[in-house]
């Protein structure tokens, strides 16, 4: 059954969990031209099951003096670099009562460094960009605050040096594509089984996505509807009826309470009381 507050996305369920953190550290390594080679030394500190203002971040790991905090989206969103502002509060808000830190005594207390990466791969052509939140500043003026977030398209055939360097997301784009491709002609279920069906013996992700097949497929499925609705509002500028709508497909069960609040622009908790 469909989690209808949130659900893992397959990419989180890839690159965010404690049994892959070798893909994890590959990810870093490729986004960052870094070279770490032992896994065992990232710490997952993704919030799981914990909403802050109605949002949940998709990975967040320390390595090292950095925390990352990732996200994947399969729609543009320009807000990133507040939320990402925001994942970042909460984060080292936790961080420093975890660690005792003392924020009013004279010393300057250390925190890991962030970095902010959101990773797209939706259907629209968008290039690489970096998000800042000074441009939601009215008017634009010099801001005491600062927060900005890299943006980097994933999509099958882009941004080719990233995607060399880290084979499991190349493999994970490749995924992506074949579902797309597929759905042309047939059910989005058809269509992810076809794929995962099709995927080449020698992929790295391969043993462990069969091994999770019907996880993987939810969420595939999950995450299309959620990318498809959100085109369709998008296209058709939908206004009136909007909130029933959405409201429908959340009992459907076609998309989750998260997505449709983020389309709603609303948080969660207020969309709940609607439901």
């Amino acid at each position: 059954m469909i989690n209808n507050k949130h659900k893992d996305r397959l990419f989180s369920y890839l690159f965010g969990s404690e049994e892959n953190k070798k893909w994890t550290l590959s990810l870093y390594n490729a986004v960052n031209h870094s070279s770490y080679s032992d896994p065992e030394a990232i710490r997952i500190t993704t919030m799981s099951d914990v909403l802050y203002m109605g949002m949940k971040n998709d990975i967040s790991f320390i390595l090292e003096n950095s925390v990352s905090l990732y996200e994947q989206q399969s729609t543009y969103n320009p807000n990133m670099a507040l939320r990402g502002f925001m994942y970042a509060a909460r984060f080292y808000d936790k961080y420093v009562h975890e660690h005792k830190l003392n924020i009013y005594g004279t010393e300057l207390i250390t925190l890991p460094v962030p970095r902010l990466v959101v990773f797209y791969n939706g259907i629209d052509e968008i290039d690489d960009t970096v998000l800042e939140l000074k441009d939601a500043f009215r008017p634009s003026v010099e801001s005491d605050i600062s927060a900005r977030v890299r943006m980097i398209n994933i999509n099958y055939g882009k941004n080719k040096e990233l995607l060399d360097a880290c084979r499991p997301l190349s493999e994970y784009a490749w995924l992506i594509d074949r579902i797309r491709e597929y759905k042309k002609d047939m059910r989005i279920e058809d269509a992810v089984d076809r794929a995962l069906n099709e995927m080449p013996q020698e992929y790295e992700i391969r043993p462990f996505l069969m091994g999770n097949r019907a996880e993987v497929k939810q969420m595939c499925i999950t995450e299309y509807n959620e990318a498809e609705t959100m085109q369709m509002f998008k296209a058709e500028g939908r206004k009136e009826g909007k909130l029933e709508i959405i409201i429908q497909l959340i009992h459907n069960g076609l998309i989750t309470l998260e997505a449709g609040a983020e389309q709603l622009h609303m948080a969660m908790t207020d969309l709940e009381k609607y439901l």
